[in-house]
């Protein structure tokens, strides 16, 4: 078995390409790093070190890769992969787009088999984001075709893998923990079940759990890092008030995900620890810049702060915790990271208000918007 992974970085090799291979398929990855893809066909293997106590190493072999920007080999990837994943971002799946198009039209005329192909990103509905994609590229008829044969699972995955250096460029390091789940019911009957992958028939509360409580906490710690002027996650969890903040944006987001889902409490709760104990693993070393980069899309209407915070609100639960991390967000003016300047630039043209109005999707008078004015004039 084949399957092809758009991303060779270190999530992509660190979690998506080390759990497929372990099920048995030989990985091909796909990249625009032309020194990293040539490594990688190069050597063929690569090791994945866990982040705890035991330093295990994990070697993983019989991979190969396949240049980004070659459409002609990007398309032959995808018409003979048994299976196809991405570990891109979200706001690169566009651009992936054409490539797996060509490749469906190429299964067309040689008889297609069923295709999977699953977006591994940190977004509700990646999946069938790319699928949107996709099919753009296609006309009509080809759609049609290519429904029968060619299915967008939508999934969640959590792993944390850190920015990181090592003098071996195909060395990753990551914790120990991962989740990765898939919606069974979007998928064929039958099909062949990647190793460590948790399957659902309904996905979005694994998704909302997950994106509202690891991606909400993790920007927490990080917003409030930086306010404090500490360079890692680790450190900032050190930090009594940070800790305090993190959690109480979590309990927040837990009782609206338990009051929306009917998640267990006591369940819920344990879950909120290991992420919490996930944070302060003193075997990673996770730079706050790197968790709280792109701001502005962190404070978008559907993403890990405004709409749990909004949800939480419409339920009548507490989510004061929320808007003081949203009004960290703001303050974030790391000048290395677009979104940040940008973000900045709109606050200093527009003030606070309408700049978090902007970004947020809410009304500059609603509710949500002067508690986090409130907050950020308090930081």
């Amino acid at each position: 078995m084949k399957a092809l992974h758009f991303g060779a970085g270190n999530i992509g090799r660190g979690f998506i390409g080390l759990l497929l291979s372990q099920s048995g398929y030989e990985v091909v990855f796909s990249d625009v790093n032309e020194s990293l893809v040539q490594t990688i066909q190069q050597r063929g293997s690569y090791t994945v070190t866990i982040a705890d106590e035991s330093g295990k190493q994990i070697p993983v072999e019989g991979v190969n890769a396949i240049d980004g920007r070659d459409p002609a080999a990007v398309a032959e990837a995808v018409a003979s992969a048994d299976m196809v994943t991405t570990a891109v971002g979200v706001n690169i799946l566009k651009h992936i787009a054409p490539g797996i198009a060509a490749g469906l039209k190429l299964r067309m005329e040689r008889g297609a088999a069923p295709l999977h192909v699953i977006a591994c990103e940190n977004a509700i509905g990646a999946s069938t984001q790319l699928r949107e994609h996709v099919m753009g590229h296609l006309s009509l008829e080809e759609q049609q075709k290519a429904a029968s044969f060619a299915a967008f699972p939508d999934s969640a995955v959590d792993r944390i893998v850190p920015l990181q250096h090592h003098e071996d460029p195909l060395a990753v390091t990551v914790e120990p923990f991962y989740e990765w789940v898939i919606n069974r019911s979007q998928m064929f009957s039958g099909s062949q079940e990647i190793q460590g992958v948790h399957y659902v028939d309904d996905l979005i509360p694994y998704i909302e759990r997950k994106l509202f409580t690891v991606n909400t906490g993790h920007c927490s710690a990080a917003y409030a890092g930086y306010r404090k002027g500490y360079s890692t996650i680790q450190e900032a969890m050190k930090d009594e008030e940070v800790a305090g903040l993190v959690t109480g944006a979590l309990q927040e987001t837990g009782s609206m995900l338990v009051r929306a889902y009917g998640f267990d409490p006591a369940e819920h709760e344990n879950y909120i620890r290991t992420i919490m104990d996930r944070f302060r693993n003193p075997y990673l070393s996770d730079e706050v810049v790197r968790v709280g980069r792109s701001p502005i899309r962190k404070l978008s209407p559907d993403d890990r702060l405004v709409r749990p915070a909004l949800r939480a609100w419409e339920q009548g639960g507490a989510f004061e915790h929320l808007t003081e991390v949203m009004a960290l967000a703001l303050k974030f003016d790391f000048a290395e990271d677009p979104e940040a300047v940008k973000l900045q630039g709109l606050i200093a043209d527009q003030g606070v208000r309408q700049a978090f109005a902007e970004v947020s999707g809410l009304d500059p008078d609603h509710m949500l918007t002067e508690k986090v004015l409130k907050a950020y004039n308090h930081q």
